[in-house]
């Protein structure tokens, strides 16, 4: 049996959270209902941050009361009239009944505040033991010399030891990046070694807080400014007392500008100062003392509707609200994907997931959700560190899960197009995206070298040198180029441009693996509690009896590569050898074609999908068949049956459909439908990453 997990401070400000959220991760890519809770919440109406934060990101679909013990306020009144044993069972019995209903349970302790914090350490304890949970301290390594945090966790060990406590690992977090190497180094000589230490780095977009919290925790009004904006972290703050020229001088990047809301001259210098490429980006506007801009600025503003910078108003003066935002911090909520790319990178860094896992005793269950595909998906291609070249480097959807991608060290990112202009929108947006490549085909050292290569692979269609020359100027085709040279491992494109531009190139350049005769497509759709494969959904109209055998076994390496067990079902309106037809002859004798090709596969066809994917129905239709009822990879008759079937699935079932995931060619190239979103960007790299490993151990 998997043992469920409790995580505590061990002293303020140790950034629970983020570990909280980076183990919820783990613990979700690998059991199936996975429960959170915390003994303790703090007063009030709000709803609690940290449950807040899991549930919406993690879908739990667990009642609000469900997931804690009590408030504080009933702990202090429990324990102050000496009736403490009565609160831990309140703790325990909403616990049990949590427990009960998942595979394994995460607990997040109390939040320790200072005035409290050895008792509120000793309560965490106290709880754990009881709640037979292991063990998770998580230590401040903030501002802290190395010889102090080793202090820190030796007196922490020595102190759980004593109370019998049973530790998964202890996390020492928060350390200075130049500091992460000597206290690991130090923890390893000093420490006990029977427990797992793991030292995680600060980042320093965690602490900052976000022009939205500002604003929430200011009840700021909002003047302008686009939704996504309001997410740029606040990395000073600028008072404007000074004549413009002079406060010109002290603006920095990621400033919020607070000054009275009728500075004009302030105002409209610092919303030019944010697109001009001589001065620093600002993260906002910060208007205060309740007063209104001038009615011909107000105007100007209502112009810029579609503006980036968020400008806000609040009724203090300016020496209040200045105060204000000193006391706001960075807090990691569900609606910052960025936050919480950079918490899952930095502890999927710091942490070894497969020893935690060991420890936990967790098993991989024979049922898989999308969230735990999901994950694994970000794991494999983490492994094995890829380049991924994205030709729509324009695109903000592109750009936010470059983000996203990069946070994490998922891959490398190439971006195609003009530096300064792919700059400019990255600074716009207010990204993180300093260490991604930027290519400019057009003005690229290396435009000949692959016009000269494209030439000698097309010089048979009439293409000529100057036609080639002009066509490495197109992204896609030098994106394509690329990968066939091997200056990247694999290319996403189709945020921004169709099909055909995306695939031709591929087409031309990369062309089809050796006994394959058709570049094909497969979704992978994520349903409930399983994922099938769907093929081909997206590529080939009409597919001949031998390119449906081709894509039958196209589509079982694919559904291996990503580990699901291939049983193929080819599709058709009847089951057996009932139905007769031309269209149903062609499945059959493409069934008969694969079988020669792959005997080692299970193919069963012609075969009715309900006859394929439910038990109860196979038993009846075809009881003696291998794959009916359990089948895993889908092969449908034509375009217009498989790309009908993929979207009602996943409209009708809520399933996430990921891809198409092309196959066939010899190196990786993936399509994107034009309305995807970050999160069909971030899967379909993380995919393309996999097949690049794939590829590269097949060569």
């Amino acid at each position: 049996m998997p043992q469920n997990l409790y995580i505590a401070s061990a002293e303020p400000g140790s950034g629970k959270s983020v570990v909280v959220l980076g183990i919820m991760a783990l613990l979700s890519g690998y059991a199936r209902r996975v429960g959170f809770f915390r003994p303790l919440i703090p007063a009030g109406t709000e709803r609690d941050p940290v449950i807040h934060l899991i549930a919406n990101r993690y879908n739990l679909d667990f009642p609000y009361e469900a997931m804690y013990g009590c408030t504080g306020e009933t702990a202090r009144e429990l324990a102050a009239s000496g009736r403490y044993s009565e609160l831990l069972k309140c703790i325990l019995d909403k616990f049990k009944a949590m427990e009960h209903e998942c595979d394994l349970v995460l607990c997040a302790g109390t939040d320790i505040t200072g005035i409290a914090s050895a008792f509120e350490f000793d309560f965490n304890v106290d709880v754990a033991n009881n709640l037979g949970c292991l063990f998770m301290p998580v230590v401040n390594g903030h501002n802290k010399v190395t010889a102090d945090i080793v202090d820190a966790v030796r007196v922490l060990l020595e102190s759980l030891a004593e109370r019998g406590c049973d530790s998964l690992a202890t996390i020492v977090n928060r350390v200075a990046t130049d500091q992460v190497d000597d206290v690991a180094e130090q923890l390893h000589r000093t420490a006990p070694h029977d427990v797992p230490l793991y030292v995680v780095p600060e980042h320093a977009m965690l602490g900052k807080p976000t022009v939205g919290e500002i604003a929430c925790t200011l009840d700021a009004r909002c003047i302008s400014g686009e939704a996504e904006s309001f997410h740029r972290e606040v990395a000073h703050y600028k008072v404007a007392a000074m004549e413009l020229p002079n406060f010109l001088d002290h603006i920095e990047d990621g400033s919020l500008i607070i000054t009275p809301g009728d500075r004009a001259d302030i105002i409209l210098g610092s919303l030019l100062s944010d697109v001009s490429t001589t001065y620093p980006q600002i993260a906002g506007l910060l208007l205060t003392g309740d007063l209104e801009p001038a009615p011909q600025v107000q105007r100007l503003i209502e112009g810029l509707s579609k503006w980036p910078v968020p400008v806000l108003s609040v009724a203090t003066d300016t020496y209040v609200t200045a105060m204000n935002v000193s006391n706001v911090e960075g807090a990691v909520v569900p609606e910052n994907e960025r936050k919480i790319a950079v918490a899952l990178g930095i502890m999927e860094a710091g942490i070894d997931n497969a020893e935690l896992e060991k420890r936990l005793a967790v098993t991989r269950p024979a049922r898989v959700t999308p969230l735990m595909f999901e994950y694994e998906l970000v794991q494999r291609a983490k492994a094995r560190r890829k380049r991924i070249v994205l030709p729509e480097g324009m695109d903000e959807r592109i750009l936010r899960a470059s983000e996203i991608l990069t946070l994490r060290g998922v891959v490398d990112i190439t971006l195609l197009g003009n530096p300064h202009d792919i700059r400019q929108k990255i600074n716009t947006l207010g990204l993180a995206l300093d260490e991604v490549n930027i290519v400019d085909p057009v003005e690229s050292d290396v435009r000949r070298t692959y016009a000269q290569a494209y030439y000698e692979l097309r010089r048979h269609k009439g293409i000529s040198k100057e036609m080639a020359y002009d066509a490495m100027a197109d992204v896609s085709y030098y994106g394509t180029m690329m990968v066939h040279h091997g200056d990247a491992d694999g290319m996403v494109s189709g945020a921004a441009h169709t099909t055909q531009h995306t695939i031709r190139p591929a087409f031309e350049i990369i062309r089809t693996k050796p006994g394959c005769s058709i570049v094909s497509s497969v979704f992978l759709m994520c349903l409930e509690d399983r994922v099938l494969v769907y093929g081909d959904c997206a590529v080939n109209p009409n597919p001949k009896a031998e390119q449906l055998a081709d894509i039958a076994i196209s589509s079982a390496a694919t559904a291996q590569m990503f580990g699901i067990t291939p049983r193929i079902a080819m599709l058709s309106y009847s089951s057996g050898e009932s139905g007769k037809g031309e269209a149903v002859d062609k499945v059959r004798n493409a069934t008969r074609i694969a079988k020669q090709l792959r005997p080692d596969l299970k193919i069963e066809g012609p075969i009715q999908y309900d006859a394929a994917v439910d038990a109860s129905v196979a038993k009846s239709k075809m009881p003696d068949s291998d794959v009916a009822g359990q089948a895993t990879v889908f092969i449908f008759p034509d375009l217009n049956t498989g790309n009908n079937t993929y979207k009602a699935v996943q409209r009708s079932a809520d399933a996430v459909a990921i891809g198409p995931v092309l196959q066939g060619l010899n190196k990786p190239v993936n399509d994107l439908s034009r309305g995807c979103t970050v999160t069909d960007i971030v899967n379909t790299v993380a995919i393309t990453a996999i097949q690049a490993q794939a590829t590269l151990e097949s060569a």
